[in-house]
């Protein structure tokens, strides 16, 4: 007799089959539901937009994206409409070609209205519903009446954007010092606040041109070993602190963690790099070699203890202690000779 097997429900969570990230110009990013469970990476698509429809491309979908939505924060309002037709996707395209004429006649509108700004990028949606440009400013502008030109212009709705330096790169895309494109344009999804101090912890060099990215700004990627040396360095003593070795007091003066080694000076000036296992080796042995002396030399005692033993053995037994008060017994006061000489009287 043949026992029927009970059907076991997926262990995945409710729902991860339908949110799905979708892309779409510079590193805009979007999380949407879909009742489509046969959209894959890469596939075009409709969702809907906060007025009128866009077009975009799949880029994660099921527990993947889940996980880059919350860690995000991000909220999936909108839904996925249907799959792009190839018309559509030509469409597209074409949208993407006018934007070069639309930079173009921003900027020399920009120019006309006399603002201090300057225009990144910018981007059509594909109903041509709305049309949003991205510009970088050091200072608030006031461009109500650049909207108006621009809507005048273009006949749709204009949303001007503000970005930093850092959002600009991340918008454009470009390739780094490492010869890579740039993280920030690529799968850096949250920019961290960079200060100078990581430099210095890392033991870089300070010259703003080597360690400044295509923005202008500090390197994103001093982040990523920053945790790496502050464990790394809690193994060495810090610089500046003086060590007592076998060679007499010594100052920190430079660590190599990589070489697992410290440059050391001495009271005469004298260098040396010795590693980290050795000068701990030498620090452990420092004390035992100590109590290993010749005969007939005594342990050195500090000047404050010399003090006290020989005060001790000057005072007679039984005698109470000397105490020395500012205030209570003051001594008489020589006074000056007067200038008359001899006694008032005379």
């Amino acid at each position: 007799m043949e026992m029927a097997l009970p059907v076991l429900q997926s262990l995945a969570p409710s729902g991860a089959e339908h949110l799905i990230e979708v892309a779409f110009k510079g590193n805009r990013r979007g999380f949407y539901n879909s009742a489509d469970d046969g959209l894959r990476e890469g596939d075009h698509v409709l969702v809907e937009a906060e007025r009128g429809e866009d077009l975009g491309r799949v880029r994660s979908r099921g527990g993947v994206a889940i996980s880059k939505c919350s860690a995000t924060g991000a909220s999936s309002t909108y839904r996925v409409l249907r799959r792009a037709e190839p018309e559509e996707v030509r469409q597209a395209i074409v949208l993407r070609s006018d934007e070069e004429r639309v930079r173009r006649q921003t900027r020399e509108l920009v120019e006309q209205h006399r603002l201090k700004m300057k225009i990144s990028e910018a981007e059509w949606q594909w109903d041509r519903n709305k049309l949003t440009i991205y510009f970088t400013a050091e200072r608030r502008v006031d461009f109500r009446e650049l909207v108006r030109a621009l809507a005048r212009s273009f006949r749709t709705r204009i949303e001007l954007k503000q970005i930093g330096v850092r959002d600009e790169a991340a918008l454009l895309g470009g390739v780094g010092r490492c010869g890579r494109q740039l993280c920030c344009a690529t799968w850096l999804r949250e920019i961290q606040p960079i200060s100078l101090q990581l430099a210095k912890d890392q033991n870089l060099s300070l010259n703003p041109s080597q360690i400044s990215g295509t923005c202008g700004r500090l390197m994103c990627c001093l982040t990523y070993e920053h945790d790496a040396y502050l464990q790394a360095r809690k193994r060495f003593p810090r610089e500046g602190k003086v060590l007592r070795t076998s060679r007499g007091q010594e100052k920190v003066i430079g660590i190599d963690i990589w070489r697992e080694s410290l440059t050391l000076v001495d009271e005469a000036r004298q260098r040396r790099v010795v590693l980290l296992s050795e000068l701990k080796a030498e620090i452990a042995t420092r004390p035992a070699a100590m109590r290993e002396r010749p005969d007939g030399l005594e342990q050195r005692v500090s000047t404050a203890d010399a003090t006290a033993t020989a005060e001790a053995a000057a005072e007679p037994d039984g005698a109470p202690p000397v105490k020395s008060s500012s205030r209570g017994g003051r001594r008489p006061r020589r006074g000056r000779p007067r200038r008359g000489g001899g006694d008032k009287g005379e």
